[in-house]
């Protein structure tokens, strides 16, 4: 084969492999939502607003929930020391299945001013997808248990989801019927939370694929080349 012909041969088999790789790079997408909860204190009911992002990392036949809250949500009327907190919540699951995955953090690391906003740290648990489509995440109950109280805060604004994105189940369980319309998840790579890395995950794919294509094509030429001879 001409050098010209190999070539436009490589140079075609770029161009399907890039089209591959559009078609499968699963789809995310990622929002910082403000959650409204409304909390039952021991002392009595309260109020506030938290920023809410929820990331999710592809672990194994599951995937690594991570929530975190970018501004405290309740208060105490005295000091909590150091570990006297201890945070949990619940992530609801929806689209291709419904499920709920509790989340749960380490207890406060620095002592909790009385009478300011308790900040609370990242909460993470494991989802193990049954069905395999889309899915979305959205903030669920909080409870905060400090000092033998419990604290229950509830979302009251009907929160939007903070992540969506394609799953595989383990097995490659059914899909969801009539499945909202999207690109298809391979489970092989996860991107986070927003286009960058689903644009770093896209590149990583293009040029494993872009190199197989190469690959094929020279192989092919080579024993074309040996057959003539």
């Amino acid at each position: 084969m001409s050098d010209r012909k190999r070539s436009t041969a490589l140079a075609l088999a770029s161009a399907l492999a890039g089209s591959a790789v559009l078609l499968a790079a699963p789809a995310a997408r990622a929002a910082v939502v403000d959650v409204a909860y409304n909390c039952k204190t021991p002392i009595g009911d309260k109020s506030a607003v938290s920023p809410i992002d929820i990331k999710a990392v592809k672990e194994g036949g599951g995937y690594k929930l991570t929530m975190s809250f970018q501004k405290g949500v309740s208060s105490s009327p005295i000091e909590l020391g150091k570990g006297a907190m201890s945070p949990s919540a619940v992530i609801v699951v929806g689209g291709a299945e419904k499920a709920s995955v509790p989340v749960s953090g380490p207890p406060n690391a620095e002592a909790a001013p009385a009478n300011a906003p308790i900040k609370i740290g990242d909460l993470s648990g494991t989802y193990t997808p049954k069905k395999s489509g889309k899915v979305t995440f959205t903030a669920g109950v909080l409870t905060i248990k400090a000092m033998g109280t419990t604290t229950t805060c509830t979302p009251g604004n009907g929160p939007a989801p903070a992540l969506e994105l394609d799953v595989t189940a383990a097995g490659g369980g059914a899909p969801a019927a009539d499945p909202p319309s999207g690109g298809g998840a391979t489970g092989d790579t996860l991107p986070q939370t927003g286009p960058l890395d689903s644009a770093v995950a896209l590149g990583t794919l293009g040029g494993t694929v872009l190199l197989t294509g190469a690959a094929g094509t020279l192989w092919l030429t080579r024993r074309g080349q040996r057959a003539r001879s």
